[in-house]
């Protein structure tokens, strides 16, 4: 049975939601040209999203000042180096942890043996005291709580402050000894090896991934009880077997790669993936030299369905030809790129692989609806390449059916991918032919060196940028794309997750230049809780919707999240010492100024 087929037995079996999830067949046709897509440079780090040093101008925290030729237009200014404000929210006790925790990050041996050292002070301590030690320390600046009840002072404090939250139930299963028997199949690679800012999840059973997809429930309710226009992350590889995530993601993958080749044979390689329109008539002899059907096929595929009627197809257009609703995704056959030799797009599926797929989408669609009904939008994220085409699109159908009103289903974009620009533009103009609301969180990635690893062993191309100033110019090409669309049309929506304190400031300038005002909530930013306060208290203070990612769940089972934590800090604080420094400035300035006790007030 192949991936088309499955569709229509899901629809007996499941509600029209899931039907229109796993592959729907609207038709698109432009009505809107595609906005201008300067590429801007970014800054030239060293360490990914990263506090970077930025010589501000010295200035009041922020600035605003009324254009004369329209009065509701203000230009704001915010300066990252005022300490005092950045820095209201903490007291004196949690400014010496945060000092404590960077510092301990830097050194290589506490950081490298982090999980033997924990398991140590367990036995060394006993559990009470551990978990006493964790909760000043690790724990306490980078989680927020252990339930949903307990995380709520913390959720309340920085929403008085202007900061908002991202609830993530940070629960990380480590390997089984059964799990640690099998060998990790060269297709995934080690799904954990070397990742340092996500986290991965293993295919069990079905039963697990319902257990998954409860925790996920869990957090979309406690984000709902616990903040106004909060956020709630979810993984899909958490949600079903990862093995439907990579066939998917194959046939998406091969049918694009059929576009690129017949846009080639007309002389069209090399442009951007929008401004690739094929000639109609040139294509349908192209496909039937090919081999790939007769000509009275090929003549149907393009007629009754509106395709084609300006005499070009463009990626859309050609994307939308695998539905439920014609035969060319049951019979056709495509060239492989590599071999030339022809083969069958789609492969048929079990009966269980059938049942397993229902399911993940079932599970998909619980998760969105639960969020709709607490007032609560879900962000999707990124994971590794060879299952992020399928992602996106499963992510894709959900923004189609819950996104007709107002935003509640965000897509991930990893910038540090060459194709990221062609994802996010091709995204964008699907959203407008069809009039739904795009949502997008935009990263520069955590899967490097596990995706470059699996490309040299398996012998493919490096799906990753050459090097962290090519992934700056890529964030900030996208970025400066979705913000022109919500320029231009206002349904467009985008969250800015980022240490980078260059990429904020760049953020801010374009929005002044575009007189995008932050109360209209269409520019969000996003930083993880316990770092760089600095960027998001004074952006919260200003008006901007910021955001922190707050983790959440009892000590003993976040250990494995904490210590990808201390991986991560490693990696900035030993290339900036900026947020060290700020804090220091920040404590010497109370102590001077007789601010020993200092509580915040709020």
């Amino acid at each position: 049975m192949s991936y088309n087929k499955v569709v229509p037995a899901l629809v007996k079996s499941s509600s029209d939601n899931i039907k229109r999830i796993c592959l729907s067949h609207g038709r698109f046709r432009s009505t809107v040209a595609s906005t201008q897509r300067d590429e801007v440079e970014g800054g030239k780090e060293k360490q990914v999203d990263e506090c970077t040093v930025v010589k501000a101008a010295q200035a009041d925290l922020i600035i605003q000042s009324k254009n004369t030729t329209d009065a509701q237009t203000q230009k704001i200014e915010i300066d990252f180096d005022n300490t005092h404000e950045a820095y209201k929210s903490k007291d004196n006790i949690e400014l010496l942890r945060s000092l404590l925790v960077f510092k301990l990050c830097t050194f290589d041996f506490l950081v490298d043996k982090n999980k033997e050292l924990m398991d140590l002070s367990k036995k060394v301590f006993g559990q009470r005291l551990f978990e006493r030690l964790m909760k000043m320390t690790f724990y306490g600046q980078f989680v927020a709580g252990e339930d949903h009840n307990s995380i709520k002072p913390l959720i309340h404090k920085n929403q008085a402050f202007g900061v908002g939250s991202v609830l993530d139930y940070s629960v990380e299963e480590d390997l089984t000894q059964e799990e640690k028997k099998y060998k990790a199949h060269r297709q995934f690679g080690d799904r954990r090896g070397g990742v340092i800012s996500a986290r991965t999840y293993f295919y069990a059973d079905e039963a697990k991934c319902d257990n998954q997809m409860e925790t996920f429930l869990n957090c979309i309710k406690a984000s709902g009880g616990a903040s106004v226009d909060g956020f709630s992350a979810i993984k899909m590889t958490a949600l079903g077997r990862p093995q439907f995530l990579l066939q998917f993601s194959e046939v998406l993958v091969k049918w694009r790669r059929f576009f690129i080749l017949l846009a080639a044979q007309q002389g069209k390689s090399g442009m951007d993936a929008l401004e690739q329109k094929l000639e109609l008539e040139q294509l349908k002899e192209s496909l039937t030299k090919l081999g790939v059907g007769n000509k009275d096929d090929i003549e149907n595929w393009f007629t009754g369905e509106k395709l084609g009627s300006s005499g070009t197809i463009d990626l859309l257009d050609w994307n939308s030809l695998i539905n439920d609703r014609t035969s060319i995704s049951n019979l056709l056959v495509i060239p492989n790129v590599e071999t030339g030799q022809l083969e069958p797009l789609l492969r048929k599926f079990t009966v269980e692989e059938e049942k397993q797929m229902k399911r993940m989408l079932q599970r998909v669609d619980v998760l969105a609806k639960h969020a709709v009904e607490n007032g609560v939008r879900l962000m999707v994220d990124a994971e590794q390449t060879y299952f992020q085409p399928a992602i996106s699109r499963l992510t894709l159908e959900m923004q189609r059916i819950f996104n007709r009103e107002k935003p509640i289903i965000f897509n991930t974009y990893q910038c540090y991918l060459k194709e990221a620009y062609d994802n996010v533009s091709v995204d964008v103009e699907l959203s407008r032919r069809e009039g739904w609301y795009f949502g997008a969180k935009l990263v520069r990635g955590a899967y490097m060196y596990q995706e470059r690893s699996r490309a040299e062993e398996i012998g493919y191309e490096d799906p990753i940028n050459p090097d962290y100033e090519a992934t700056n110019r890529m964030y900030h090409k996208c970025l400066e794309f979705v913000l022109e669309e919500i320029d231009h049309n206002r349904k467009a929506n985008v969250m800015v997750a980022s240490h980078n304190e260059d990429t904020v400031k760049f953020t801010l300038e374009k929005m002044n230049q575009m007189g995008l005002s932050p109360t209209e909530n269409k520019v969000y930013f996003g930083q993880l809780l316990g770092m760089c306060d600095q960027i998001s208290f004074p952006l919260g203070q200003a008006g901007f919707p910021v955001y922190k990612y707050v983790p959440y769940g009892p000590v003993n089972e976040v250990i494995p999240y904490l210590s990808r934590r201390a991986l991560e800090n490693r990696g900035f604080m030993k290339g900036s010492q900026r947020e060290r420094s700020l804090l220091w400035m920040e404590l010497k300035r109370r102590l001077l100024s007789g601010q020993i006790l200092y509580k915040p007030v709020y």
